[in-house]
């Protein structure tokens, strides 16, 4: 975990939690002590010699980073333009960037005396890395899981269950991520003095959105040093998909305050621009309130928080993280969104052009990179986050095609 720069962008959030007018923490009475507790720890830890060798020695031995920093020649000839170059995430163990996150929240809960972790999934990968890391220290696991996800997302249940975590469906609302968070928190306000909850985004009450984010810096940090070694400076566009946001968090942060580089989120589009058919807060939404912080939300004309739509589970998700709500107002990251069809060609073409299966949410971003690397010149250099593999996604990729032929 190496230690990060303080300036303009960065220097956030505040002593309250906000990132700007972003942020905050809007909880019941009952997780003001743990929210507390958990910010004092995170405080002492992140500043402890010991505390920091032992997370970069699990993000060495056991997560297999640094991550590689991949050219996609292939992708990059066919789409013609800049170059494109893939921050591999997908090959952390696991499979994705979730377990840079867990890792460190679970030496948290160990350092809090907590004997029980819970969480939420939606693409799965968060519950997977979660079980991962209460297995290694020997942890009690319940994850959270909305039905929709459980059954598009078999796979990752099946490694779940096979790390020796419980898995709770949840049957009400859309039964997406959005749910599974909602049975998260309430299971945690009843057992709050020994469980902690280790979200897996940039969202909720401070301190997650920091803390989250922190421990995903590693990618943006890696990238920084990897271009310089490479390229001998930073890429000109760096770009990432956006649900929660923690990946593009991870990968931006270390980058806001290098003007040069222009940073690029990219939400769910889903199958169009109606309220119902998408999951792209940024694009569409009203700042509110969710899951204990204020962002930008989907909701109605009532404050009410809309159902939203994505053919990735991961990010199938109405709210997001609110240091991303502060990029998006100060202008430092330019948001846009992806529809389910071209993130389908985007996953297709990575696996045809470079023998990689990307995952469902990380295709949204590679198909927005093909679009901006073929208007750049060749010289010019575009980083994509990978932010996790695709064969857990295999099975609905195929449904999804068979469902698009047969419309």
């Amino acid at each position: 975990m190496a230690s990060i720069s303080q300036t303009e962008f960065s220097n956030v959030p505040d002593q309250f939690g906000r990132f700007g007018d972003f942020g905050g923490r809007f909880v019941p009475e009952t997780l003001t002590h743990a929210l507390n507790q958990l910010e004092t720890e995170y405080n002492k830890s992140k500043d402890d010699p010991e505390f920091v060798a032992e997370l970069n020695s699990l993000w060495a031995d056991f997560v297999g980073r640094p991550s590689p920093l991949y050219f996609a020649k292939r992708l990059t000839e066919k789409v013609g333009g800049a170059q494109i170059w893939m921050k591999r995430e997908d090959t952390n163990h696991t499979g994705a960037h979730k377990i840079n996150n867990t890792l460190g929240q679970a030496l948290l809960t160990l350092r809090m005396g907590k004997t029980r972790v819970i969480c939420e999934t939606g693409a799965g990968q968060h519950g997977v890395a979660t079980a991962t890391a209460c297995a290694r220290f020997g942890l009690p696991c319940v994850v959270y899981m909305g039905e929709e996800d459980v059954r598009r997302q078999a796979p990752n249940v099946r490694s779940i269950k096979l790390l020796g975590a419980e898995i709770r469906p949840v049957t009400s609302g859309s039964r997406t991520l959005r749910d599974a968070i909602n049975e998260a928190m309430r299971d945690w306000m009843s057992s709050v003095n020994d469980t902690h909850y280790i979200i897996g985004s940039v969202v909720g009450p401070h301190p997650f959105p920091m803390i989250v984010r922190d421990f995903q810096s590693i990618i943006g940090q890696e990238t920084i040093t990897q271009s310089r070694a490479k390229f001998g400076r930073l890429p000109d566009t760096v770009i990432a998909c956006v649900g929660g946001g923690s990946n593009a968090a991870g990968m931006f942060y270390p980058f806001v305050d290098f003007p040069e580089v222009e940073l690029v989120g990219i939400e769910a589009g889903g199958l169009g621009s109606k309220p119902g058919q998408h999951a792209s807060p940024l694009s569409f939404g009203q700042p509110g309130v969710l899951h204990g912080s204020f962002s930008y939300v989907m909701q109605d004309n009532d404050g009410q928080t809309c159902d939203v739509h994505s053919a990735s589970a991961g990010l199938d998700y109405p709210g997001v993280g609110p240091e991303h709500s502060y990029w998006k107002d100060t202008g430092r990251v330019r948001y846009t969104d992806c529809q389910d069809g071209d993130a389908l060609a985007g996953f297709y073409e990575l696996a045809r052009t470079e023998g990689i299966l990307p995952a469902l949410e990380s295709s949204h971003a590679i198909s927005a990179a093909m679009k901006i690397a073929a208007e750049k010149s060749p010289d010019e250099i575009v980083v994509v986050c990978l932010s996790g593999r695709g064969d857990k996604d295999a099975a609905e990729i195929e449904r999804l095609q068979n469902e698009m032929a047969n419309d």
